[in-house]
Formats: structure tokens, sequence, C-alpha cells
């Protein structure tokens, strides 16, 4: 029998960068940078977060301001 694992979505917000750009953890564990932008999710880049980053995590209700396809 096997066991079923479901993947998360994690969203931060970096406060260390004067723009605090909205960060979104992927189903597959990959980082992105989201702008806030009309259709933020089809806009996004790669992203890799540094020790030196602020990231704070955001409740996942906001994932619907990011249009974010799970």
């Amino acid at each position: 029998m096997g066991s079923a694992t479901k993947s998360l979505v994690s969203l931060y917000v970096d406060r260390s960068s004067p723009e605090s750009c909205w960060v979104v953890r992927d189903p597959e564990g990959k980082f992105w940078l989201v702008p806030p932008v009309n259709s933020p999710w089809e806009n996004r880049q790669p992203f890799c977060p540094t020790a030196e980053m602020e990231l704070e995590p955001i409740p996942g209700h906001y994932k619907y301001l990011l249009d974010l396809p799970f």
C-alpha cells in the first residue's frame, strides 16, 4: 500500500528587499519571486533564498492575490 503525500505551497514576503516582493515555494519545492503586477504568476522569476534574507511567512489565504495555478 502506498502513502499519499500532499505537496504544499508556501508564501513569503522578502522584508530585506526595499520592494518587499512575494516569494512562493511551489509544490515541487522550487522558489519563485512573484512581482506585484497583473498576472503575477506569469511574470515570476526563479529565486534562490540566502541566509541574509528575511523571508516572512504569509498566510496561505493570500494565494488568490497571486493567481497561483495550485
